[in-house]
């Protein structure tokens, strides 16, 4: 990880209040954070950035986030991802999951519960 202890993520959400909400909440908890709300934002923070974490909705406009995960690991093949919908589909987490994500939450998620898992993935793939 970068910055000592720091963990430094993205979160790519095309709902702007949820993302920025998220983005607020992760850095009271220590961690830096950065939200893109379209896949071309997303790319362009993954060229000028190193994350250790990306949480990337699986339901965006133009680049869905299936294809957003497969360019970020092919761009960082060691960055994990978490994916996260409001459609809690199993069929949606299967195929994230084959694509390389880290892990799958539903929306509404408990913010405590993604905290935990974000710290997880973010260790487990160090």
């Amino acid at each position: 990880m970068n910055n000592g202890d720091r963990i430094r993520l993205i979160i790519v959400d095309d709902e702007q209040e949820f993302a920025d909400v998220l983005v607020k909440r992760m850095r009271r908890r220590g961690m830096e954070a950065a939200a893109a709300f379209n896949g071309e934002q997303a790319l362009r923070l993954m060229r000028g950035n190193s994350f250790d974490l990306a949480i990337v909705d699986l339901k965006l406009e133009g680049m869905d986030g299936i294809e957003i995960l497969r360019i970020f690991k092919m761009l960082d093949p060691g960055m994990p991802v978490l994916m996260l919908t409001g459609h809690g589909c199993e069929a949606a987490a299967d195929l994230s999951m084959k694509n390389g994500a880290a892990d799958y939450l539903s929306k509404p998620m408990d913010f405590d519960q993604l905290v935990t898992r974000a710290l997880q993935v973010s260790r487990r793939e160090e």
